[in-house]
């Protein structure tokens, strides 16, 4: 059992936070997360700036080439923005991008006081931001929720901190951890309402990644066929480049098939990118995917494919549908192959589980 009312004594008393700071950032991680659709590869940002103990302007970013919630927040505030401190989930920031720097906007705009969360690992950023702030004679204070705005940037930041996009892995077995009958049978094992929660995880992820075996079988859509929610990409891992031109990836439009050196091939429609050896190289294709400013990415399987990235240890986050059936048989597929752990000190830990009712079964959301 959490005791929240104890855990704000001690930030406000011990770490001297006045709990109104504590207050109003948290409403600017509340904006941050307001957008229907994440703003990758920029991070979730929300900005509220205050006035004599009153909000006088809310921003939060809505993505690439939008404004950034520092300078929504400004335009909303107009001239109530003189001698008022602004509470930001993250270091503004102090460059050139698709839009001009927030630090020239906040510095002309006359505030007095800016309060962030965290730093900004980018090293375009990386505390230039704060120190521009307090050269211009603006008070500058940070890691106030700090844990707070970590979790909800951890997409981004890890992108800055690793060069690697964030990955999640999506499984659905049954109790016994089967995900097809003995004679191959895989739909449907969990249950309508299970798999509408499944399709929401999809529109939190930039890209869906999945092995060539399930784009033969089963030929899925993997976008999040929710209307107004933009595509999102498909990756195939393809060795043999077999993936078929009338796939329902391919038709997508937002394809990237990761395939070898040796197929030689090309499939029209689709981006092919080739890489050494008989195998894909999992951490060398998500070096380039984030590269390509792709870093949230969804992993569906198959069997194999999960287990590869188990084994790589390159998941981040795993949510586990289980459904209240028996499947048995050896023959029957698990959730999860590929090498696996040879002694139970070599299996992967979860920490962080939550689990919830999904449909007729539960989800298992947990770190790995």
């Amino acid at each position: 059992m959490g005791y929240p009312f104890l855990s704000a004594f001690i930030c406000v008393h011990l770490r001297l936070i006045p709990m109104s700071d504590l207050l109003f950032m948290r409403e600017a991680l509340v904006l941050a997360r307001r957008p229907r659709v994440p703003p990758y590869p920029n991070p979730w940002v929300g900005c509220v700036i205050v006035k004599n103990s009153r909000v006088v302007g809310r921003g939060y970013h809505r993505g690439p080439g939008t404004d950034h919630a520092e300078v929504m927040a400004l335009k909303r505030a107009g001239k109530r923005a003189r001698g008022a401190t602004m509470y930001v989930t993250l270091e503004p920031c102090c460059h050139f991008g698709r839009t001009p720097p927030c630090t020239d906007a906040i510095i002309a705009a006359g505030i007095r006081e800016v309060v962030y969360a965290i730093p900004d690992p980018n090293p375009e950023v990386s505390g230039r931001g704060a120190k521009i702030l307090r050269r211009a004679g603006i008070k500058v204070t940070s890691g106030v929720c700090a844990a707070e705005a970590e979790i909800t940037n951890e997409v981004y930041l890890k992108y800055r901190r690793t060069g690697l996009p964030f990955v999640s892995i999506k499984a659905g077995a049954s109790l016994d951890g089967k995900t097809t009958t003995r004679l191959g049978e895989s739909k449907w094992i969990t249950d309508e309402t299970a798999r509408r929660e499944g399709l929401k995880l999809r529109v939190q992820h930039q890209a869906i990644l999945a092995g060539i075996n399930t784009i033969l079988k089963d030929d899925p859509h993997l976008g999040p066929r929710t209307p107004g929610v933009p595509e999102n990409w498909r990756i195939v891992l393809d060795s043999r480049l077999r993936t078929p031109v009338d796939s329902q990836v391919v038709r997508s439009g937002k394809c990237i098939i990761a395939t070898t050196k040796r197929t030689g091939k090309s499939v029209l429609g689709a981006r092919v990118w080739t890489f050494p050896g008989k195998r894909v190289p999992l951490r060398r294709l998500l070096k380039k995917l984030a590269s390509e400013g792709i870093i949230s990415i969804l992993v569906e399987g198959g069997s194999e494919v999960l287990g590869a990235f188990i084994d790589a240890r390159l998941a981040d986050r795993i949510y586990w549908f289980i459904s209240p059936m028996i499947i048995g048989a050896q023959a029957a597929r698990s959730a999860v192959g590929g090498r696996g752990a040879g002694k139970l000190s070599e299996a992967l830990r979860l920490r962080d589980a939550h689990a919830e009712r999904a449909g007729d079964g539960w989800l298992i959301t947990a770190r790995l």
